[in-house]
């Protein structure tokens, strides 16, 4: 095998330059998945980016985007908050530029065209000498505020290709050559067709510059998320280093450095705290306004503020591995990737070019054979109008613009969206299956109580117990252990300790061979439990977990385990309802604990028992009922049920970010972020749909008229100048509505 394509695949973003409308979409992702080494690249035009995965040489990425066209840049992960703001604020002050020096030409022509004071085309030698310094100052004009998009379209039909700069460029191409024409040759034209579109040509650079500037400005906001993520990262920290503080910058902390927090700051990577207690505002990682507690042994997260005490910490993760870095490369990739109807719109965006220039020719010929004298000015003018007003940048900002506000929006929320097909899936879910622990329940149990059988002591069933717990991951496990610390109870050596899914642990202690775990598994042992079915049966109508001990194959003992409800569990299944979705519990635990706490939150439907491998049975035997499923669980021992979900949403810590069977993270690790995710998805495709309705009632009508629908009936035709103007303010149009999912209530 090749090197290349050995170890995991790497993710590389790359800035494009050169993108100036949707159809130039299909030509980079086409040239960078063509790129030996790369297993899936997504381009998004509404920030100019591609995420590319894979094992490419980045010079090999670049060189292909060079062969078709445009310029690559690879972006760092370390980035200045401001770069690209300066970029962003350096081109736009460019386009205002360029719209201002086409409008110093264009105003005045058409001031004295309209008081007729502008000489005849063949007037004699002055009015043509006047003529001829029009046409060259309006071809340097031309070259100043237009000349990108005479490049673009050069490059584009070397490659056969053709892009929103081929209709520019032959649009005001056109009316240039055609008046200089008509200066030189006027004799040699009907009367009627003897006419100059300088101020035409300048003025569509004008209005197109300008819309350009604006959609820049506009789609700059789009990006606001993004940039506060970026900008919570310190640029230094002050590390403690042979006994002296002293700050650094935030690429030479290292792996267990000592750093110190002062108040008011916010901490440069993530660490473990080990003098020192403070509070930390986390809202940026989980969309909570109250500050957390921390304290020695407590973990702390990169970008989070230091509210109040000095403390010092250890790092355990920089660089790219820290929380937010890897919150900020999410987002960027859920903002990169395309749900279906927007892989969709790029294919219909690659053919629109083509198609619009067919039809510009079909309405020059149109006008030519039949329009009224003179035709070939009528021919002529129709046509440019045509390939001026259409906008395939409108078609191909529509689902991007909308996406790329949605998700960072979510991230303010403390919600990680990390598909784009999750925004449009998840509005139109109709069955929400939840786990229990650590989803509906805090899924931090503790012990609540004991019954031992045959003058077994707790103390010792107890120790026997969170002895062998101490080899487990469970949650009851942490229940056992922390009792056991609590009453100073030592633990014993395990030996031969096995974890039985679904029904419990087993292993040998002090000579004596344990097991814990539900009925079950004592059923499966051949161990009676009648003894203990009373207490059993309370425990669980009260919404604890009977958990049974049996020490040699004989039944000794109960130990009973609550988990507490979260706060809001109650009010986000009932916003749920409300919503009209179908909620079912599913979950490990016996029947009679998971019938009370559903009860308690007010969920109907209840599958108990459930081990890890049949909850995805379940959810696909609810998706051949023809639901669409969203699973919510802990991203764990629910990877199965979330991948197999329609949409996976797991319940994350504040740190588990990576996990990657679910396609939304929610942070903060409350019940009520799933009912948010399912409005945000409702308002985003709502929006996308407004968008593209928007774009193709535009181009739908726009076209035709450009063409001279309205001629025959009316008498009327579209001025090209209106026309740019009309395809400029189109794309501010649509990236004004998708900016409205930034105030989106949820």
């Amino acid at each position: 095998m090749n090197a290349i394509h050995e170890g995991n695949p790497e993710t590389l973003r790359l800035s494009i330059s050169g993108m100036r409308c949707a159809g130039c979409v299909e030509s980079v992702e086409s040239a960078l998945r063509a790129t030996e080494g790369v297993e899936k690249a997504d381009v998004s035009f509404a920030d100019h980016t591609a995420i590319v995965m894979g094992h490419a040489d980045p010079l090999a990425l670049k060189a292909a985007l060079k062969a078709v066209g445009y310029d690559g840049a690879i972006m760092t992960t370390e980035e200045d908050p401001h770069a690209d703001e300066d970029l962003e604020m350096a081109r736009y002050r460019d386009l205002l530029r360029k719209a201002g020096i086409a409008l110093l030409l264009a105003a005045p022509l058409m001031v004295l065209e309209h008081l007729e004071l502008l000489p005849p085309l063949g007037g004699g030698p002055i009015p043509s000498g006047f003529w001829i310094l029009i046409s060259l100052l309006t071809l340097g004009v031309m070259r100043i505020t237009g000349g990108h998009f005479f490049t673009g379209a050069l490059q584009s039909l070397s490659h056969r290709k053709a892009n929103m700069d081929t209709l520019i460029a032959l649009g005001t191409g056109a009316a240039w050559v055609y008046s200089t024409v008509a200066i030189l040759a006027s004799d040699n034209l009907p009367p009627m067709s003897r006419d100059a579109y300088f101020e035409a040509a300048v003025t569509i650079l004008a209005f197109i510059n300008l819309g350009s500037a604006l959609e820049m400005k506009a789609r700059g906001r789009t990006s606001t998320a993004i940039r506060a993520l970026i900008g919570l990262q310190p640029r230094t920290a002050r590390v403690l280093r042979e006994g002296q503080e002293f700050d650094v910058a935030i690429g030479e902390v290292g792996l267990d450095d000592i750093i110190r927090v002062r108040p008011g700051e916010r901490i440069p990577v993530d660490g473990i705290l080990i003098e020192g207690q403070s509070h930390i505002d986390e809202s940026m990682l989980t969309g909570e306004p109250m500050p957390v507690e921390k304290k020695p042994g407590d973990e702390v997260t990169s970008g989070t503020l230091n509210q109040s005490g000095s403390f010092l910490f250890k790092a355990l993760r920089i660089g790219r591995d820290t929380v937010l870095a890897q919150i900020i490369d999410s987002v960027r990739k859920a903002q990169a990737t395309k749900p279906a109807i927007g892989r969709l719109v790029d294919k219909v965006a690659a053919l629109f070019v083509p198609a619009v220039i067919v039809i510009a020719l079909l309405t020059f010929a149109g006008w030519w054979a039949l329009g009224p004298s003179p035709a070939l000015g009528y021919a002529f003018v129709t046509a440019m109008t045509v390939l001026v007003i259409a906008c395939p940048c409108a078609l191909g900002l529509a689902t991007p613009i909308s996406i790329m506000v949605s998700v960072g929006r979510a991230a303010q929320r403390g919600i990680l969206i990390r598909q784009g097909d999750a925004l449009q899936t998840a509005g139109k879910l109709t069955t929400i299956v939840l786990d229990k622990t650590g989803t509906v329940t805090e899924g931090k149990p503790r012990l609540v109580g004991m019954d031992t059988l045959e003058g077994q002591d707790e103390t010792t069933l107890l120790q026997w117990a969170a002895s062998l717990e101490a080899g487990s991951e469970h949650p009851l496990a942490i229940a056992l252990l922390a009792s056991a610390k609590t009453k100073a109870i030592p633990l014993l050596p395990v030996t031969g300790f096995t974890s039985i899914p679904g029904y419990g642990i087993q292993g040998t202690v002090d000579g004596h061979r344990i097991l814990i775990g539900n009925r079950p598994l004592m059923k499966k042992e051949k161990i009676r439990t009648q003894s203990l079915d009373a207490r059993w049966t309370a425990r669980a109508g009260l919404g604890e977990t009977p958990v049974l001990v049996a020490v040699d194959q004989k039944l000794v003992g109960l130990l009973a385990i609550a988990d507490p409800l979260k706060e809001d569990s109650k009010e986000a299944i009932l916003t749920l309802h409300r919503m009209g979705l179908r909620i079912l519990l599913v979950t490990g635990d016996n029947p009679v604990t998971a019938k009370a706490i559903a009860e308690a939150v007010g969920i109907t439907e209840v599958r108990a028992e459930v081990l890890p491998s049949e909850k995805a049975q379940i959810i696909q035997e609810l998706k051949t009922q023809g639901e669409r499923v969203g699973m919510v669980g802990d991203g764990i021992n629910d990877a199965p049920a979330l991948a197999s979900a329609d949409v996976g949403l797991a319940i994350g810590t504040g740190t588990d970010i990576a996990i990657e069977s679910a396609d939304v993270v929610l942070m903060s690790g409350s019940l009520k972020k799933v009912p948010e995710v399912i409005a945000l998805s409702r308002a985003t495709v709502r929006n996308i749909q407004e968008n593209l309705l928007g774009a193709f009632v535009y181009n739908i009508l726009a076209i035709p008229i450009a063409a001279g629908a309205l001629y025959p009936a009316f008498g009327l035709l579209l001025s090209p100048m209106l026309a740019g103007a009309a395809m400029a303010l189109s794309s501010v149009t649509v990236v004004t509505n998708a900016n409205r999912l930034r105030y989106q209530r949820l």
